[in-house]
């Protein structure tokens, strides 16, 4: 087998052995068939980047088709909504289609499979039909309306059309086998009254096909040559199959193509919802402000958290297409973001939690402009001009006036550095009644040569501008907050999935755009919200610079879990780290994530002096060397500043031939 067949997901290999054995190429046709009843989601990427990667792959039209069949929940909203989400991932279609479009065509065929006596009109209620339909081990009985003849189940299905039943009174139903072992073989409805205004056909029907009648016979319409959907319609294909093999011998001259339904996994999330229902249940009591809040998954939440079409589609590829139901962990979505921003997005200094910081030895009238660099990622970015004064904010978390020789940012008699300025050393606090810190008062060198560990961000209070910062979390606490059966899903809302701020921004962003996605340096990556105008700056944290979630998870009170814990504790913090690296590139994905969070955690625990003579780690243990870049990571967080050692290892591992090194070298 070629490397490039090694490479194909299942789906592609269905289409190239249908290619191999006579199809012509110029016959394939894919689709995106979604309901316009509420926003599309996150789960929706995967059906989405499936159907239109191959469109992409083999240079085959992809339609987008409205399976709008359900007057009573479709609005041309969620219409709008779905064409721009589409758009913005980068896809475009081939055709844009509704299953309305083939209303009078379904029609035309439900009447000849009544002549042809495969259909017919049944007057039960639906109580009386779901008793007589059987269970999945105990076969159903026929309706006492089957046996109609011809010409009154034509009479009945006219007068349907016509308007003169109420909803309920009577519906069409295939007749097909009532002991068939799949229950939607047993007679399935095809019609249904409903006297409702369509968004698109108006008032012109009062009866609306079912789903099962309107898909496969919309996918010959259209002469798709694959039909791909999840595994839930996996039950369904010996419908669908049924169907369009009554219609063919009636059309086969002007739809010559039989179109083949196949399922995948569809892509479930860990700590999400994806039921469109619960989703439209967050909007309706007021959860969240509206179907694109950034904390829900649908792809106008994400787009307005500040997530790119890049990383979602890289976050599909990286997911694949499988035949099994699995939940994918969240943090590979957040990493796909962060890996994504690491490479485009401008660095910038902000103060979410401001402390004032007086530098008592500057003169007060005093102000200068320091080069900063955008983006260390990207040489094109250039660099910008920060200002500098005698009074500063930096973050609260920053300040300690007495820690340990693990805290490498600022303590009363420390010294650190200011990121593009000078080297200050904090002498005393001023304190209010109440005994809090207001200010820390410093001194400053302008011998920027000396070696000191930790550098802070800042902002200039003279010329800091003043921003909202929402900073958002997951929604929910819970990991499947809708697989229990005793509890609601609303029970496991996370309460503190939105904190907003007051923050303080440097001046170059006073002047920004909605959209705008920016690093604030140490503290995650931000953009720009819809809100913002003018004169109020808003800003929505799409992302945190690492995984804190992860590390904040407790974990599973496991015999297991407690003897590898009582191991750890026995061993060097570092120690466990080596071995965790050892085997971390041959790990899966998802529990690449999981060991990455365990190296972060154990990385709190190791001072430098111990972490730098990994950075001479042999270059096939990669591994390792991911694991030291990591835990190098953590103390630079906590304001270890860069030296000569550092600056060469991360330069190493940039020049790499492994990816996973040079990404997380890349952060750095």
């Amino acid at each position: 087998m070629s490397e490039e067949n090694k490479s194909l997901h299942f789906i592609e290999h269905i289409i190239e052995e249908d290619l191999q054995n006579g199809m012509p190429k110029e016959d394939l046709r894919f689709r995106f068939p979604p309901e316009p009843n509420g926003y599309l989601h996150i789960g929706h990427t995967k059906a989405i980047g499936i159907s239109f990667g191959l469109g992409e792959r083999y240079n085959a039209p992809v339609n987008l088709r409205f399976d709008d069949t359900n007057p009573a929940k479709e609005e041309q909203e969620y219409v709008d909504a779905i064409k721009r989400d589409i758009s913005w991932l980068g896809y475009q279609w081939a055709n844009e289609v509704y299953s309305s479009d083939y209303f009078q065509q379904l029609y035309d065929w439900a009447v000849a499979l009544i002549k042809e006596g495969k259909a017919y009109v049944d007057s039960q209620s639906s109580e009386a039909m779901a008793e007589q339909k059987g269970t999945p081990t105990k076969v159903g009985t026929n309706s006492p309306f089957r046996d109609r003849s011809v010409d009154e189940n034509l009479d009945l299905f006219q007068r349907m059309k016509a308007g003169e039943f109420k909803a309920g009174e009577h519906i069409l139903r295939a007749k097909i086998d009532m002991e068939d072992p799949n229950m939607l073989m047993r007679d399935p409805i095809m019609y249904r009254i409903m006297h409702a205004h369509h968004h698109r056909t108006g008032n012109d029907w009062c009866i609306y096909p079912m789903y099962d009648w309107t898909h496969g016979e919309s996918d010959y319409i259209e002469q798709v040559s694959h039909s791909l959907c999840s595994l839930e319609f996996k039950p369904h294909r010996k419908l669908y199959d049924w169907f369009k093999e009554q219609v063919y011998p009636l059309s086969a001259e002007q739809y010559p193509l039989l179109p083949k339904q196949r399922e995948f996994a569809r892509l479930n999330l860990s700590y999400t919802i994806m039921s469109k229902r619960k989703l439209l249940k967050l909007v309706e009591e007021g959860i969240v402000t509206g179907w694109d809040d950034p904390r829900m998954p649908t792809i106008s939440g994400l787009r307005r958290r500040g997530y790119t079409p890049n990383s979602i589609r890289k976050f599909i590829e990286k997911v694949g297409v499988a035949k099994r139901e699995n939940v994918i962990d969240v943090s590979l979505l957040e990493f796909c973001i962060r890996e994504d921003l690491n490479k485009t997005a401008p660095r910038v200094m902000a103060v979410l939690d401001p402390l004032k910081v007086v530098i008592t030895n500057y003169p007060e009238d005093k102000e200068e402009w320091f080069e900063a660099e955008n983006n260390p990622e990207d040489a094109s970015a250039g660099s910008r001009k920060v200002p500098f004064s005698r009074e500063i904010y930096i973050e609260k978390e920053d300040f300690k006036e007495e820690a340990s020789n693990k805290f490498f940012r600022l303590k009363l008699g420390g010294e650190v550095r200011l990121k593009n300025a000078y080297i200050i050393k904090a002498e005393n606090v001023v304190k209010d009644l109440n005994g809090n810190i207001t200010e820390v008062h410093c001194t400053y060198t302008e011998d920027t040569t000396k070696k000191v560990k930790g550098t802070l961000h800042w902002v200039s209070v003279k010329h800091a501008v003043q921003a909202e910062v929402r900073e958002y979390d997951r929604l929910f606490i819970d990991e499947a907050p809708d697989s229990h059966e005793d509890k609601d899903f609303m029970e496991f809302i996370n309460p503190n999935s939105l904190k907003i701020k007051t923050a303080f921004v440097e001046p170059s962003l006073s002047k920004t755009t909605v959209g705008e996605q920016f690093q604030f340096q140490r503290l995650g990556y931000f953009n720009v919200d819809n809100d913002a105008t003018e004169n109020k700056l808003v800003f929505n944290k799409t992302v945190g610079l690492r995984d804190s979630w992860a590390k904040a998870k407790p974990k599973e009170n496991t015999k297991q879990n407690q003897q590898k814990a009582q191991q750890q504790s026995q061993r060097k913090p570092i120690s466990v780290i080596q071995q965790l690296g050892k085997k971390y590139t041959n790990l899966p994905e998802e529990k690449q994530q999981k060991v990455r969070a365990e190296i972060l955690e154990l990385a709190k625990n190791v001072p430098y002096e111990e972490l730098e003579p990994l950075f001479a780690t042999a270059v096939k243990k990669a591994g390792t060397r991911i694991a030291a870049m990591l835990t190098l990571s953590v103390l630079l967080e906590n304001g270890l500043e860069k030296n000569e050692a550092i600056h060469n290892f991360i330069a190493k591992a940039l020049e790499d031939k492994n990816e996973l090194l040079v990404a997380e070298a890349s952060k750095l």
